[in-house]
């Protein structure tokens, strides 16, 4: 990208795109790993609950429908697949807060709606907060500094905060309700996973950051968003 040196550095280094065949990869390894084996196949172990069935099985059936898109013509949808995996990463985070909750509910017997509400403020929190580090990191030129000096990255003390006080509040959380060390260990497995997916969900600012300098894009990447058939050089 020295080339394109009239661009500004801020907007070019938040423009360093990966390939439409190693978005398909993503989605192929994420659904797989991170979505169906630790989040969906939880949910529908035993004890089965309808109760936390359906609130994950219909936001997780649509993903998967429209993951079709970026499986069979990944370089056709290669701009709005930052909005799907934006969503996507919200989703995943959505439904490890419901595989939590299920261990408490279901597994534990907890009947109070504390740790409910508590592990949704959490879960918000969580996902707000990894939006507002992606903002400060792209418009203080973070990023841009990154790939160009190779420095290490610095989480912001908000990201840091938040990101262990979630894991510790549902550490809390569980070893207030149960003494089982095999679910406290699950739960917090599931916990940290959280921080990763939320950091997913960043991918929904770099869809309106695109669309909002696609222009730009264009001169960066002259055959974004073409179907492969119309690519030069395949």
């Amino acid at each position: 990208m020295n080339k394109h040196r009239d661009i500004d550095p801020i907007t070019l280094s938040y423009l360093n795109l990966q390939r439409p065949l190693d978005n398909r990869r993503n989605i192929i390894a994420f659904f797989i790993f991170f979505l169906d084996i630790i989040g969906l196949l939880p949910i529908l172990g035993e004890p089965f609950s309808f109760a936390f069935f359906w609130p994950a099985i219909i936001p997780v059936g649509l993903l998967h429908i429209w993951a079709i898109l970026y499986v069979v013509e990944p370089y056709k949808f290669e701009k709005s697949y930052h909005l799907f995996f934006g969503v996507y990463g919200v989703v995943n985070t959505y439904i490890y807060f419901l595989v939590i909750q299920k261990f408490l509910y279901v597994n534990i017997g907890v009947d109070s709606r504390v740790p409910f509400i508590a592990g949704l403020v959490l879960v918000l929190g969580l996902l707000v907060s990894f939006q507002i580090f992606n903002h400060k990191m792209l418009y203080s030129g973070s990023y841009a500094k990154l790939q160009k000096n190779g420095i290490k990255m610095k989480l912001s003390p908000i990201l840091t905060a938040s990101s262990i006080g979630y894991v510790v509040a549902q550490i809390l959380i569980s070893s207030f309700m149960t003494e089982s060390i095999f679910i406290i260990i699950i739960i917090t497995g599931v916990a940290i996973l959280s921080l990763l997916t939320a950091f997913f969900s960043t991918s929904l600012h770099r869809y309106y950051f695109i669309r909002k300098n696609e222009h730009i894009v264009k001169k960066v990447y002259p055959q974004f968003g073409v179907p492969k058939r119309l690519r030069k050089n395949g």
